[in-house]
């Protein structure tokens, strides 16, 4: 599998070869040590093959941040303190000029 990776790296870093002809390709495969099955997905540009065969498969994750990080974000900006009996409102209310 690791001459399969070189193999596309070295495709991906070389313009020539990655926008040339199909029998420049087949001639770069020929000295790689490569299967052909594998060969005949590269030269293919077929991708879905090829992860196939190679055993692997895409993977996409999103991550969100949970509410402990929000909670935190909070504790560092500044809060102006609030004087006894001030409603929450009034608080809020506050925009310091600038």
């Amino acid at each position: 599998m690791s001459d399969v990776i070189d193999f596309l790296e070295r495709m991906g870093q070389d313009a020539q070869l990655r926008h040339g002809s199909q029998e420049e390709v087949e001639l770069a495969l020929a000295s790689a040590e490569i299967a052909p099955e594998l060969q005949a997905a590269i030269v293919a540009k077929d991708q879905a093959q090829l992860e196939g065969l190679m055993g692997q498969t895409p993977l996409c994750a999103v991550y969100f941040p949970g509410q402990e990080d929000e909670e935190q974000e909070d504790e560092t900006e500044e809060t102006p303190s609030r004087e006894p009996g001030e409603s929450p409102e009034l608080r809020r209310a506050v925009v310091p000029a600038g």
